[in-house]
């Protein structure tokens, strides 16, 4: 293996969310991050927990920094982020044993720096829930495909090697000296796990200790805000309670004025209305008598008025029969004089134009055109509906009701509530074939004045 492809320590970069790791890159591609060289879309307008890890060739954690990053709406970190990460590496305390020895870790609960501690998190090391060991498990995963270093027999370290004394140097027992190495070596071992299981027992209720804390300030401050909130509307409700009792009282003052006021103006009504009691009677009685002889003087003038104003009218009629009887009398003669007048006027005029040819013509509905003679012409003049229904050889109602029939042809029956059917209904053509509440029925109607004429 060459010289450039030797395996090294790698920086790299890990996310956390709800789940657990769901992203990681290598340092570089973290420092393009924070440029602005690429975004992170999935982390938009979030506060996202993230661990700088320093790796050794053999894909074991040497290094832990747990902190934090804020994203903007555009999935770009803050511009204003500045938190030395190598820097907290190097001068961070000893952690838990991640396969390599004790590691060196930066959380809230052991931070070098104390004015980068609010930018850190501690890990979780409940157990099926620890962060320390999923991170260790990510890293030897090797997703982002780091060169690994070759397993190798371990060397013994030169400050390990123990030398023998002088006395010893020359036929020593093997198996005593083998003994002393392994319970040694057994002891030493002991002491390191108990060293690290106390250091990570000390974390973790460093961080029990931290986690309880802020609980604590937040339920504390919640209670202060409750409390402020409770004292605030206890202040309110006595207020009120004090407004309240001030208008009980006021509206018990006013009702009780108000109940004396009653009572006084009670009394003085019932002593009024005893008094009336007392002077309604007489009062009533003159009154009666009063009204009864104003009301007989008033019918008596009542009827001598009206009994002249009949006898008003009763000349006013007389004179007017009178008068009507002049009238007709007048009328009478009137008539006379028009149809002498007419007789020797016009009966000379039809003469003379008869004798010239004129032919007198006429048209009623159901007779068509009439030829009028001369000696017809006065009966016409009189009564021409009557002159045409002699002329259909029906009688003067018969062709008038035909006549209704013809011009509109419906149905004249009444109905229960008065009103004419009006059905429209075959309009018969001639006058003869015409028959009064048959003809100018509809079926229903029809059969209705059979029923009532069988019967």
């Amino acid at each position: 293996m060459s010289m450039q492809n030797k395996p090294q320590m790698v920086e790299a970069v890990v996310f956390f969310n709800e789940r657990g790791i769901c992203r990681e890159m290598l340092f570089p591609e973290f420092e393009a991050l924070l440029d602005g060289v690429v975004n992170m879309p999935e982390f938009v307008d979030q506060q996202v927990r993230a661990v700088y890890a320093l790796i050794n060739p053999r894909l074991l954690v040497r290094a832990a920094v747990f902190f934090y990053l804020d994203f903007d709406e555009n999935g770009r970190p803050d511009s204003g982020w500045n938190i030395p990460l190598r820097h907290l590496a190097e001068r961070s305390g000893r952690g838990p044993d991640m396969g390599a020895g004790p590691i060196r870790l930066a959380c809230r609960s052991q931070c070098p720096v104390s004015w980068h501690q609010m930018h850190l998190w501690d890990p979780s090391l409940a157990p099926g829930k620890n962060d320390l060991v999923l991170l260790r498990d990510t890293i030897k995963r090797n997703q982002l495909g780091l060169l690994i270093e070759e397993e190798s027999a371990p060397a013994v370290a030169p400050e390990r090697l123990q030398v023998a004394p002088e006395d010893k140097w020359y036929a020593p027992d093997p198996d005593k000296e083998a003994a002393e190495r392994l319970a040694a070596k057994m002891d030493q071992e002991h002491r390191l796990k108990t060293a690290q299981l106390i250091k990570q027992q000390r974390l973790r209720i460093s961080s029990l200790g931290r986690q309880h804390e802020e609980e604590l300030a937040r339920f504390k401050l919640a209670a202060e805000e409750q409390r402020k909130t409770l004292l605030a509307e206890s202040l309110a409700l006595r207020q009120a309670l004090r407004q309240q009792e001030d208008l009980n009282a006021s509206l018990k003052e006013q009702l009780r004025e108000q109940v004396d006021n009653f009572q006084r103006v009670r009394e003085e009504m019932t002593e009024q209305l005893r008094a009336l009691e007392r002077h309604s009677r007489a009062e009533a009685d003159i009154l009666r008598s009063q009204f009864d002889s104003e009301l007989q003087a008033r019918i008596a003038a009542a009827v001598v008025e009206y009994r002249e104003q009949i006898a008003i009218r009763d000349v006013e009629l007389a004179y007017r029969s009178e008068l009507d009887s002049q009238l007709q009398q007048e009328i009478d003669r009137l008539k006379r004089d028009r149809e002498e007048a007419l007789g020797q006027s016009g009966d000379q005029v039809l003469e003379r134009l008869a004798k010239m040819g004129v032919v007198f013509v006429v048209y009623h509905p159901g007779a068509g055109h009439l030829t009028i003679p001369l000696q017809d012409i006065a009966r016409y003049q009189d009564n021409p509906l009557a002159y045409a229904a002699s002329k259909c050889f029906v009688s003067e109602d018969q062709y008038r009701q035909w006549l209704a029939h013809y011009q509109q042809p419906v149905c004249e029956a009444l109905q229960p509530n008065g009103e004419r059917c009006a059905m429209p209904i075959d309009r018969v053509e001639a006058p003869s074939r015409f028959i009064a509440d048959d003809s100018n029925c509809c079926t229903r109607h029809k059969a209705a004045n059979r029923l009532r004429t069988v019967g």
